[in-house]
């Protein structure tokens, strides 16, 4: 009965593949990004048929005494012969089936002298229960009798005299079938209590999670809210559908504080219909050391021609001003001096790569006349930055892709079972932070749990 807890946990499984930041650089709250996961949820009836069976003992009931019910003679024993069956019905109901054997003695006579013949024989009581998900994470059932189906009809045989004792029989079954409902409905309503579940899982994300001890780095999923649509009812089985509003938090330095943790679960929305797909936003974070190391191994050292000279690149680093990434590149040769091409981060599906956009250009030198030159220069190195200079994101695309599909088919809890598809990994959009670039990845997945065995 983890089943909750799980649905929460999903939050969070996803969004651990985020890349670490430079710890020796100052703290840095990473964007506080809000994302909801769509689950498809599958209980199979044979589950709540196993509760249950296992709540209902072999002997349902027993009168032992000839002399009560106005001393009607008559004593019967009745035991479930076959596990109880569950079929779904169309208008969010159950259609309950209970084997029965019954064993009656009933006795013949007058003024107190009586002969007694007992019999068996077999029948099949039904019920139809209505049940529905209260907004409290609560179980309501209401069960009805839906009258017996006769597999042996009850005869006492006396020989000669064989004398049917249906009628007797039936009024007795049928009280005993109005308290079998209400045990089903008081049964279900215990064992399908979600709220405490709800409130476990709620409070594990008040704790931060460590997600990097090297780079002192911590995430925070809180769920805000949670969607759910009508029960849907099959001939075997239940399905709903589960939209979970998370926000996802990354925090380097100190470990973040917790939330206060809640004592009764938040009643969740009701909603007529939630996509099949989902998409789960996280962030990945580029330090600008890490750009730098990328733009060196790309530029450094490397010679241009310009005018038939040359121009030799010597150094170079990667940094933010404002909203813009700045390429600072020193260089000698034809043109002494550094070269400032700074440009807004956008990602390139094509190249698979976070590249510069809407680009500016400076030079300074301190030779007057090779301001002659900028023109020319500018127009090569803007070129190539724009042409070359990238953050490649193939990688992270296809290692998240694969962590995230590992992650969504798993059996994390026995009997609770995910299966998951990602259809597609990319970064949406471009952020700067005082520490490096944050891409907002997006995920394109679907997920489903299904139960079995709690």
């Amino acid at each position: 009965m983890r089943l909750i807890t799980i649905i929460f946990l999903l939050s969070c499984i996803s969004i651990f593949g985020q890349t670490n930041v430079d710890n020796q650089l100052a703290a840095y709250n990473f964007p506080k990004i809000k994302s909801s996961i769509t689950m498809p949820v599958t209980i199979p009836l044979s589950e709540i048929s196993n509760m249950i069976n296992a709540s209902v003992k072999e002997l349902i009931y027993q009168d032992d005494s000839y002399t009560d019910n106005n001393n009607d003679q008559f004593k019967v024993k009745v035991w479930k012969t076959r596990p109880i069956r569950l079929v779904g019905g169309t208008n969010q109901n159950l259609l309950i089936e209970v084997p029965l054997k019954i064993w009656a003695e009933k006795g013949i006579g007058t003024l107190g002298v009586y002969t007694y013949q007992n019999t068996t024989f077999e029948t099949v009581m039904s019920f139809n229960t209505s049940l529905s998900l209260r907004n409290n994470w609560t179980i309501a059932t209401n069960t009805q009798p839906n009258g017996f189906k006769w597999v042996t009809k009850p005869v006492l045989d006396y020989g000669k005299i064989k004398i049917p004792i249906t009628s007797v029989v039936e009024k007795n079954l049928k009280e005993q079938q109005e308290k079998f409902a209400k045990t089903i409905d008081q049964q279900m309503a215990t064992q399908l209590n979600f709220q405490q579940y709800a409130v476990m899982a709620w409070n594990v994300f008040s704790q931060p999670f460590n997600i990097s001890e090297e780079y002192n780095t911590w995430l925070k999923v809180s769920p805000v809210g949670v969607n759910i649509t009508p029960l849907t009812f099959y001939a075997n089985q239940i399905d709903a559908n589960i939209g979970i509003d998370i926000y996802s938090e990354t925090f380097t330095g100190s470990k973040p504080t917790s939330s206060q943790p809640v004592k009764t679960p938040p009643n969740f929305l009701a909603t007529p219909v939630l996509a099949d797909h989902f998409i789960l936003q996280t962030t990945a974070n580029v330090p600008f050391s890490e750009a730098t190391n990328i733009a060196r191994n790309m530029f450094l050292n490397k010679e241009y021609d310009v005018r038939g000279s040359k121009i030799k690149i010597k150094d170079i680093k990667v940094y933010g001003v404002e909203n813009r990434v700045m390429i600072e590149a020193e260089t000698e040769g034809y043109v002494n001096g550094k070269a400032f091409i700074s440009g807004i981060p956008v990602y390139d599906e094509v190249k698979k790569k976070i590249v510069l956009s809407n680009t500016k250009f400076n030079l300074r030198t301190a030779n007057i006349l090779q301001k002659t030159a900028t023109l020319l220069f500018k127009g090569k190195i803007v070129k190539m930055i724009e042409e070359e200079y990238g953050i490649p994101t193939l990688e992270l695309e296809q290692t998240s892709k694969k962590s995230i599909e590992e992650s969504f088919n798993k059996e994390y809890y026995k009997g609770l079972k995910m299966t998951g598809r990602v259809f597609n990994v990319k970064p949406s959009s471009i952020l700067l932070n005082p520490l490096g670039i944050t891409a907002v990845i997006d995920t394109n997945a679907t997920l489903r749990l299904i139960v079995n065995g709690f």
